[in-house]
């Protein structure tokens, strides 16, 4: 090998060190936005990357910020500006933030954060407090048809995937969806002790989030969202219950706008160290989720095709136009 070709083979070398899966070994600090209030879905995904990636060593040292407000709208809009070509900042976002951006209208969208990765999703489930006189979702179904408005639904926050659901529900089951008696909660703790103290009718949320409380009786499992019944869930489909409705529950990672290709793929390197690893999958047997990592690029693709997804549901039931 002549030695133009061995300067240039090193040149090669050293800029494929750049974007290879050791350039996560730069990372030393990193802080992850969860944009809602603490006990929901995105506080505890957002803390679960934090133990993990610190525990398989993806990151030295990681921080949880909440930034609640808007289905997470609040947050997206703080993050694009304060992460702009950061490289040490992630956000967490899903589902509930593509339904709250049409829905308020927000000037900030998916558009404006870079897609780093699809991580977890998980059923939906409808639920009642254990003292409920609705005791099965024929039950609810039939108090739907009766009135609309007196069955009152706890859930995240407005426009976001528990109110789409809500009213997807209730258009199945004959109802009105823009009619739904839906009360938004910030973070999954409010929405949990509406329910348990019996101020609302019944309430949505992942599975994981009110796993706890179904195992321990004091809440029962109506249904689940999945098209297919789930290994050690009790509760059945919505569709298999005589309701067409199907909805899964995904959630995942951003970087800020304008991020460097080589911060990008130290990132990338840092999230995907994380997500294959032992640590991490005992994080989902744990929570109830389901293992949907999609990489940086084909996250981005399916961000974009959810987007007119939900757009026409929303539209379908009244929640936009």
């Amino acid at each position: 090998m002549s030695f133009i070709t061995r300067r240039l083979a090193a040149a090669c070398l050293a800029a494929a060190t750049l974007i290879s899966p050791a350039a996560a070994q730069d990372l030393t600090d990193l802080t992850i936005t969860a944009p809602a209030g603490a006990g929901g879905g995105w506080d505890s995904l957002a803390r679960s990357l934090q133990d993990t990636m610190m525990k398989t060593g993806a990151v030295k040292n990681a921080q949880v910020m909440n930034v609640p407000g808007a289905g997470g709208t609040v947050g997206l809009a703080q993050f694009s500006q304060s992460a702009k070509g950061a490289k040490d900042q992630l956000l967490v976002g899903g589902l509930v933030m593509v339904g709250a951006i049409i829905t308020n209208k927000s000037p900030v969208n998916l558009t404006n954060v870079t897609p780093m990765a699809r991580l977890t999703s998980d059923p939906m489930v409808v639920v009642v407090p254990k003292d409920s006189e609705v005791q099965s979702l024929a039950d609810l179904t039939a108090k739907i048809k009766e009135d609309v408005g007196s069955t009152v639904w706890a859930g995240g926050s407005a426009g976001g995937a528990d109110h789409i659901l809500a009213g997807l529900i209730t258009q199945a089951a004959g109802g009105d969806p823009a009619k739904v008696n839906y009360v938004a909660y910030s973070g999954g703790g409010e929405a949990l002790a509406a329910l348990l103290g019996g101020q609302v009718t019944a309430g949505i949320s992942g599975y994981g989030e009110f796993q706890g409380q179904i195992e321990s009786g004091d809440l029962r499992a109506l249904a689940i969202s999945y098209g297919e019944p789930v290994d050690g869930i009790a509760a059945q489909p919505l569709k298999a219950q005589g309701l067409d409705v199907v909805m899964e529950n995904w959630r995942g990672v951003f970087a800020g706008p304008d991020i460097a290709d080589a911060d990008k793929a130290a990132l990338a390197a840092a999230i995907e160290k994380t997500v294959k690893s032992p640590e991490w999958a005992e994080v989902l047997k744990a929570r109830g989720w389901t293992d949907s990592y999609l990489p940086a690029d084909e996250f981005k693709a399916f961000v974009d095709a959810e987007n007119t997804r939900i757009t026409e549901v929303l539209k379908s039931i009244g929640l936009a136009k």
